[in-house]
């Protein structure tokens, strides 16, 4: 993928797509230990089964907008996405890394 080899020097976003992952994971089962469902029961609700949940859940597979639509429809809860500035440190961070990765290449 030309884009990602230009612009993802060192596997940003795979960190940071691991990052995601890891929060929405932990969102959805903070909210299902909310609501005292357990994972069979969200199975039971999307109609598929316990197995594609604890994939969903696992925070290991790539998580689609459509597999979290799905949880979200299931749940009756709204899902957004929203994309802010990252703290400064962070973005120094990112740039150090770009400036380190040229430096070799």
């Amino acid at each position: 993928m030309a884009w990602r080899d230009r612009h993802d020097q060192g596997g940003t976003a795979d960190a940071a797509g691991s990052r995601l992952a890891r929060h929405a994971t932990a969102s959805l089962a903070g909210l299902l230990a909310e609501r005292g469902m357990t994972r069979k029961d969200l199975a039971d609700s999307m109609g598929v089964s316990p197995g594609r949940v604890s994939q969903i859940l696992s925070g290991d597979e790539n998580l689609t907008m459509r597999s979290l639509a799905a949880v979200a429809a299931a749940l009756d809860v709204k899902m957004e996405i929203s994309f802010s500035d990252a703290p400064s440190s962070e973005r120094q961070e990112r740039a150090a890394a770009r400036a380190l990765a040229k430096t070799y290449h």
